[in-house]
């Protein structure tokens, strides 16, 4: 039987978040390596599947969807699984959280890796400075979130965890050179979420699948794919 699911995806991009989603589900799914090394991106067949150009989509029976916030809603309404649903008490902080980590955590991050495009090159030390500083806040946050709470960090596991701890990677990895911001023992209700997940199935799948070491979250390396390149 055809995987209900096609991901477009690149090595250690935010299509990591989806397929350590699909394999926690225990979901079949194909993908469909969209090459950065060729800015395949940015081609019309990439463009027809998702006009943004960003990375991941997915295609599933209702349709393709694009957006990582997006795609983890619907993934665990869809399938009842890895979040509190409709009616549920924690329902409310659960969807809080999630545009928290969409809207505010990762955009912060890519300001991080990407300030050339927020601003001329003098003004650069000055950006990564506060972008910085917003990040620990928000890690912070979090990590207080995942000492205390059942959405994050605790024994139901739930899309948020895999959500933040991706996030944790990149933050100890990009961009060489300037992460010296970011230490994971200063969180460490994060620090202990990650050594968790690097035990689970789906994390060992998705490290042979995208060539991400041993401890992807806990010690991070740069990620060595068996196809395309991580950017």
């Amino acid at each position: 039987m055809k995987p209900s699911y096609r991901l477009f995806y690149a090595p250690d991009n935010a299509s990591l978040i989806i397929r350590l989603v699909l394999e926690e589900l225990q979901l079949p799914y194909e993908t469909h390596l969209v090459d950065r090394t060729v800015s395949a991106q940015k081609s019309p067949e990439y463009l027809a599947v998702n006009p943004s150009g960003k990375i991941p989509a997915l295609e599933t029976p209702d349709g393709t969807i694009s957006e990582v916030g997006a795609i983890l809603l619907y993934l665990s309404e869809t399938h009842q699984a890895l979040a509190p649903q409709s009616g549920e008490k924690d329902r409310p902080a659960f969807l809080k959280w999630l545009f928290f980590i969409s809207n505010t955590l990762h955009p912060d991050l890519i300001m991080q890796f990407y300030l050339h495009r927020y601003g001329p090159e003098d003004t650069q030390p000055e950006l990564r400075k506060r972008t910085s500083a917003r990040l620990q806040t928000h890690l912070g946050l979090l990590d207080e979130l995942a000492g205390n709470s059942s959405i994050l960090g605790a024994d139901r596991l739930s899309v948020l965890d895999y959500y933040v701890a991706t996030c944790l990677r990149w933050s100890a990895l990009y961009p060489q050179g300037e992460t010296g911001w970011f230490d994971l023992t200063d969180y460490p209700a994060l620090h202990a979420l990650c050594e968790r997940l690097e035990h689970r199935a789906a994390v060992r799948a998705a490290i042979d699948a995208e060539g991400l070491g041993p401890t992807p979250f806990s010690m991070p390396h740069y990620a060595c794919p068996p196809e395309g390149a991580a950017l």
